[in-house]
């Protein structure tokens, strides 16, 4: 099993975040990884995507051009990533912000309004994590108690006070990716 994921958004959303957290569960897992982050000179509001690799045998390369899924945090990532997503693959998308359905019949969509359950949750901040547990629902590459675990042994000593909204974040995504239909 291979699965190459990308997650992209504007610099601030947490695609990174996203990222990191699935390679370092993928390791605390016992499988292969690779994290390949990629980032504009702005620290916020610029574009960043990172790719993470994960799989049950060595990989080759960090470098992906049709990744199995993708989370598009806006709408310029859907409009990049959305073409090279491989046929039958997973396309998780913000629809608080994005207001377009994919276009392509031949991917397992999903419209999860990432912002909004945030805001909901009480931190705005934490949509990436949202869109990672839909992700994790339907493309169950590493468990989402493995993601939990690891999380809580990452999370930054000052985001601590943010660790139980991050925690439901997933739970929520994986609830909603579950009940969600697909959009095409």
């Amino acid at each position: 099993m291979q699965s190459e994921i990308v997650i992209s958004g504007f610099g601030g959303q947490g695609a990174l975040f996203a990222g990191q957290l699935l390679a370092y569960a993928a390791l605390d897992a016992g499988l292969h990884t690779t994290w390949f982050p990629s980032y504009g000179p702005e620290m916020r509001g610029g574009t960043a995507h990172c790719t993470t690799i994960v799989s049950t045998s060595p990989i080759g390369s960090p470098v992906v051009r049709h990744p199995g899924a993708v989370i598009a945090l806006n709408l310029p990532s859907l409009d990049r990533y959305e073409a090279l997503v491989k046929p039958g693959g997973v396309l998780i998308v913000n629809s608080s912000i994005v207001d377009r359905r994919p276009q392509r019949a031949d991917l397992e969509a999903l419209a999860i309004p990432g912002d909004d359950v945030a805001q909901e949750l009480g931190d705005g901040k934490v949509s990436n994590l949202v869109l990672l547990g839909a992700l994790l629902a339907r493309l169950p590459v590493v468990e989402l108690a493995q993601v939990k675990t690891t999380l809580d042994h990452v999370i930054p000593e000052h985001r601590r006070n943010l660790l139980a909204t991050n925690l439901r974040a997933l739970e929520r995504g994986a609830a909603l990716a579950g009940a969600e239909a697909a959009l095409v």
